[in-house]
């Protein structure tokens, strides 16, 4: 039985207010099924393009909660989940920026940290959604080299820099014309097909970015065979240590309070005990290859913080739109799928959301970006998800009450079980500012002289291991995983009442070759000389599955409800509707 979502009511309230459960609101999940039966198809006529509507809408359904995002703060789970989001978000934007350090000769570790506590100080101080971790992404680095590519191979005498801030600039404008008009609200039909396939794509460009960090390192003249062999070593002691901890934190075995605390802090321990083994014994003799780190506050090339982007010329600035309308696309669905995934239907969140709001947001982090001169940041996958999973309270219920949330309710009764397994699940989230803040105000602290020389003191083979572990982790957790694994499993061996029986087997194949066409193409074309167009087909998955899928008649309106789903509650996703 599926219960309505309630949100916590705000101060002054005598009663919380009741949202509309999954059922009440019509999803496209399964194309669509209107109140008479018949398929509906989202029109661009059901969005209203009343100027500043949905930030006003934000801003009054956020603000009566404002206080208690701090005073809700006064919770153990708050401590692991700033060191672990500190962790996974800081550690990867570190092999960032060594990355466009080695392509752009521009980016340095004090920006990308820099970016990061931007981003982090924006989003939990003035922020919507302030569990949405932004930082330096993948997406955004492959985006950030292909434009220098394209300068460099131009021949042109023109400063990076300075074309890069009008980029920034011009999408800054663009986030706010979007957010200003609504259209934010096109997202309110994204489901799990196209979150899961962008998802898996990430997971790979993180697979492949740690094989680029030991490659690079061969590369060097400089670079002998024990160093290269000590890398190898510490990223794949780091791999098997961070699945060590990974598996026993998801075993039976063990006290739960035990496996929840290698839940949130094995990765520091892994990533504190793999930096220090170059240092220790005979592994001291080959002196480990580390990432430059520069001087304390300043950016690695010696320049003015401020960009001087006016000094950019004519033809660079106009080069400069299409670049900023790619970009401005990369963000729009990155950033957005980022901050629903965040608040997935897994989590049994109560506060409201705040989609237009947050984008006109980041807008002014790309902006700023851009003027100083750093990588501009965007909402983080999978740190966005992992940030609000440590802050996750679980319990123990043995039987289904109306106190458990629609999501868990609606998988259980997929699996045909009237009563549940007697294992923790969510029963309540640490809807807070404080560790979205406090991590970024760690990077912040990184930048100083002491501690940016322990920054440079972390091997790059750790950092490998550590892009293996996380793309790994989240191909795990895969949509596409799950079905792949469903598929090649022994079926006299298959839960007789796993949900993807009720689907045609042929049908499971066919969703996971479309699935697997969309991260083909969008990997395909970030290697090829049109890589500058990648983020236009990772946009083109959302009308791929909202529009064309439905209408070919490959699956029926029940398949494809248990193939994909909402890709949240739809009280999260009634953010996006005015």
């Amino acid at each position: 039985m599926t219960t309505p979502e309630r949100t916590t009511p705000p101060p002054g309230s005598d009663s919380p207010t009741a949202v509309p459960s999954r059922a009440a609101s019509p999803s496209l999940a399964g194309g669509g099924v209107g109140a008479g039966g018949g398929k509906q198809y989202p029109r661009w006529h059901q969005y209203t393009l009343k100027p500043f509507a949905g930030l006003w809408k934000d801003l009054r359904a956020r603000a009566p909660y404002y206080m208690s995002d701090y005073t809700d703060a006064w919770n153990y789970r708050v401590v692991p989940a700033t060191a672990l989001t500190f962790c996974a978000n800081i550690l990867p934007a570190l092999a960032f920026a060594f990355e466009l350090l080695e392509r752009t000769e521009e980016y340095g570790v004090v920006e990308v940290l820099l970016a990061s506590f931007m981003g982090a100080a924006a989003f939990s101080i003035f922020g919507c959604q302030p569990l949405c971790i932004v930082g330096v992404t993948g997406p955004i680095t492959v985006l950030n080299s292909i434009i220098y590519d394209i300068i460099h191979d131009s021949g042109d005498d023109v400063n990076y820099l300075e074309v890069v801030a009008w980029v920034y600039i011009f999408s800054a404008i663009m986030h706010w014309l979007i957010a200003i008009t609504n259209l934010s609200n096109w997202l309110r039909h994204i489901t799990k097909f196209s979150c899961e396939t962008f998802g898996f794509y990430v997971a790979w460009v993180y697979l492949l970015y740690g094989c680029q960090i030991l490659a690079r390192q061969s590369d060097r003249p400089s670079t002998t065979d024990g160093q290269m062999l000590l890398s190898a070593f510490l990223a794949v002691t780091f791999l098997a240590t961070f699945h060590a901890f990974l598996l026993t934190s998801r075993s039976a075995f063990l006290h739960p309070l035990v496996r929840r605390f290698v839940a949130d802090y094995g990765l520091i321990v892994a990533v504190v005990a793999c930096s220090g083994l170059p240092y220790w014994g005979r592994f001291d003799a080959v002196s480990a290859i580390k990432l430059p780190t520069g001087k304390a506050f300043r950016p690695w090339p010696d320049r003015d913080w401020v960009v001087p982007f006016w000094n950019c010329p004519g033809k660079w600035i106009g080069i400069a739109v299409p670049f900023a309308v790619i970009l401005t696309v990369l963000f729009y669905f990155d950033h957005q799928v980022s901050s629903i995934i965040s608040q997935g239907s897994q989590f049994p969140l109560r506060k409201p959301p705040g989609f237009h709001w947050d984008f006109a947001l980041l807008g002014a982090t790309t902006f700023l970006s851009g003027i100083f001169g750093f990588p501009a940041p965007n909402g983080l996958i999978p740190q966005a998800p992992i940030h609000t999973n440590s802050l996750v309270i679980t319990g123990r219920p043995t039987r289904k009450t109306d106190e458990e949330s629609p999501a868990s309710s609606e998988e259980d009764e997929k699996a045909g079980g009237g009563w549940k397994e007697d294992r923790d699940v969510p029963v309540g989230v640490v809807e807070q500012r404080v560790s979205n803040l406090a991590q970024g105000a760690l990077a912040l602290v990184c930048c100083t002289g002491p501690l940016l020389t322990v920054v440079g003191l972390i091997p790059t083979g750790v950092l490998a291991g550590l892009f293996w572990s996380m793309g790994l982790d989240a191909l795990y957790g895969n949509m596409l995983t799950e079905q792949f694994l469903f598929l090649i499993r022994d079926r006299r061996l298959t839960d007789p009442n796993h949900k993807f029986h009720k689907v045609r087997r042929s049908r499971v194949w066919l969703f996971l070759l479309l699935e697997l066409l969309g991260f083909a193409a969008t990997y395909a074309i970030t290697n090829t000389r049109g890589a500058i167009g990648f983020p236009l087909i990772i946009i083109l998955l959302v009308p791929l599955r909202t529009y064309v899928v439905p209408r070919t008649k490959w699956f029926t309106t029940e398949e494809l409800s248990i193939l994909d789903g909402p890709a949240a509650s739809a009280f999260t996703m009634a953010g996006l509707t005015l």
